[in-house]
């Protein structure tokens, strides 16, 4: 028999980004919460020193902050008719684990969606007609709106410190910022980031093109920043360890240093770590959840902890793997489209081109910040006419420094030998003379791309893997070589010797890194039957149940997911303060 603990008003099930946020509300609103971890304790100091956290072989390599597949993985297949196997080990995608989760390990690049991106199908079918979504789309609109959500965005970028130039302030657009996006209420926190010479080279191609460049939005900090939690971060040094590595400086906007040791000073809040959470417990009719059975790692033995109030807060897969282990709602069928969990899985459409440059001029790519780039977004959501081009969504394209890590990053010309001597000679030719430009393209909802469980494969907890069924539809594939083309124009004007542009293909391949945003599976909206939590993130089947992150996104905009799921977390916590608590019940009818 599991041991149970004394019943609490909220658990929190992970305790990454949202959890923070989201606990932080709660406990300042009197109730006991419970956060629990299912990996051990992270914090600035000690974990994240050097020169322990430049060892790219144990963190980028050997995926120290990560999920490790040894215990937990993902079965995947690109469609029905090939059977799913295990991942051995993580390529595509690096969840994360450990206090902090994946915010501990992210790059820092923080979008906001554009007001198009929330109403993907209304406002295609209204523009373009309703014959123009293609049949194999499963694309929906979202049940809140950018205005809606616009204080929110606001208050998580203040949060974080977010660093940029307002391009759209109060419906003005402003010069040297994003021209295309939503309206903000006032300027970013910090300042943007400065220009990279490859940030330079590509910016000047692009406004001899009339493009409209601009710095990305940066959670690396810009300046010395005291939040309004009264967390002091310190200025990013641009050492180029950000993506698969903790921050050593306080300069990333991680919950170690912009929130977490707020919430640690709750008396009304405990943190458990080396919890493993196999399931949500319901009631007989499984119309209310009563807590949820975890392992403890370190004793292995069975906790059930008992609470009013279920949040799930683990990275957005994983939570969609949780509620279905748990039996809450109606598993996906991809043959009638019914069902709501699992459906809409998608990722990011990811394309490249590269530009290389004679000996004689030096990028410096060793110099870099996780969202240290220049971008132009004239390609990305419906900010161009898709009349007649067969596809939706878009792009943003950037030319990114990040760091140019000597394992990882070795740019070679088309032709060059994978291995041995040439390869080297080609490697010390180009390391310090190329830049690459990305396509970071949108990824639209299709009915055959879904999240199951394995029927075959079980974790080391005995528990059914995830199956993950996942090709990039046809619109995708037209979408990333579209803006694929524009941008191999603009790489031509940067001055180099070579442009090699790279096409995006299927059928996508689970082992090359590509991004760590997954979305879907368990997606918001305005309808029970076509979604899996309402607009507030609150489960249409048990309502006390509140489905935190990524896994709500219908689709997946041209955009890194953070600030939104940043935004959506203090959007869901202020309607479970404000309306919930004074009403426990759906919080939609």
């Amino acid at each position: 028999m599991p041991i149970r603990k004394k019943p609490v008003d909220v658990v929190l099930v992970g305790m990454g980004l949202t959890a923070t946020m989201i606990g932080k509300e709660l406990a300042e609103a009197g109730l006991t919460v419970v956060g629990l971890e299912r990996g051990v304790w992270r914090d600035t100091v000690p974990d994240f020193q050097s020169p322990a956290m430049h060892d790219e072989l144990r963190y980028a390599v050997r995926q120290h902050l990560h999920q490790n597949p040894e215990l937990e993985t993902y079965t995947f297949r690109n469609n029905t008719n090939q059977t799913a196997l295990p991942i051995r080990t993580l390529g595509s995608f690096l969840p994360g684990t450990d206090v902090g989760g994946a915010a501990v390990h992210w790059n820092g690049q923080t979008w906001r969606f554009l007001p198009s991106d929330f109403v993907t199908r209304s406002h295609y079918e209204s523009k373009y007609g309703r014959n123009f979504i293609p049949a194999d789309l499963t694309v929906q609109d979202w049940g809140v709106t950018y205005d809606e959500l616009e204080p929110f965005y606001d208050r998580f970028e203040y949060l974080a410190g977010i660093g940029g130039q307002a391009g759209n302030l109060r419906g003005e657009i402003k010069p040297g910022g994003n021209p295309f996006e939503g309206p903000r209420s006032r300027e970013y926190p910090n300042p943007p980031t400065k220009l990279a010479y490859a940030g330079a080279l590509f910016a000047n191609a692009a406004l001899e093109l009339g493009y409209r460049p601009f710095q990305v939005p940066s959670a690396n900090m810009t300046a010395t920043y005291t939040n309004p939690e009264g967390m002091t971060l310190q200025p990013c040094m641009v050492c180029g360890f950000c993506e698969r590595f903790g921050c050593e400086h306080f300069a990333k906007s991680s919950p170690q240093v912009m929130l977490l040791p707020k919430l640690m000073e709750k008396e009304n809040f405990e943190l458990r770590t080396q919890a493993h959470v196999i399931k949500v417990l319901l009631d007989p009719d499984k119309k209310r959840a009563t807590g949820v059975l975890y392992i403890d790692l370190d004793s292995r033995a069975e906790i059930e902890q008992p609470a009013d109030l279920v949040i799930l807060c683990s990275f957005g897969i994983n939570n969609v793997k949780l509620l279905l282990n748990s039996g809450i709602g109606r598993p996906y069928d991809p043959r009638t489209g019914e069902g709501t969990i699992g459906k809409n899985y998608s990722y990011q459409t990811m394309a490249s081109v590269s530009v290389f440059y004679p000996e004689s001029v030096n990028i410096n790519p060793f110099m870099g910040a996780g969202a240290l780039g220049t971008a132009i977004d004239d390609y990305n959501g419906d900010n161009f006419d898709h009349s007649g081009l067969g596809f939706l969504g878009g792009a943003y394209v950037a030319a990114y420094t990040t760091g140019a890590r000597p394992i990882e990053y070795h740019p070679v010309p088309p032709g060059t030998p994978r291995w041995g001597v040439d390869w080297k000679k080609a490697v010390r030719r180009h390391y310090n003379h190329t830049v690459g430009l990305t396509i970071h393209g949108s990824s639209m909802s299709a009915r055959g791309n879904y999240l199951d469980l394995d029927p075959t494969y079980v974790d080391a907890y005995g528990q059914p893997l995830l199956r993950m069924t996942f090709d990039f539809p046809d619109s995708d594939v037209k979408m990333a070589n579209y803006v694929a083309a524009r941008t191999t124009e603009i790489a031509r004007l940067m001055g180099g010797e070579l442009v090699s542009p790279g096409d995006r293909s299927t059928p996508y391949s689970i082992v090359p890194y590509q991004t760590t945003h997954n979305t879907g599976g368990a997606i918001m909206g305005s309808d029970p039957t076509t979604s899996a939590v309402n607009r507030y993130l609150q489960s249409w089947d048990v309502p006390n149940v509140f489905v935190q992150g990524a896994s709500a996104y219908p689709q997946n905009p041209g955009y890194n997911p953070t600030g939104t799921v940043g935004a959506l977390a203090y959007w869901s916590a202020k309607a479970i303060r404000e309306q919930y608590l004074k009403n426990p019940g759906p919080l939609v009818r």
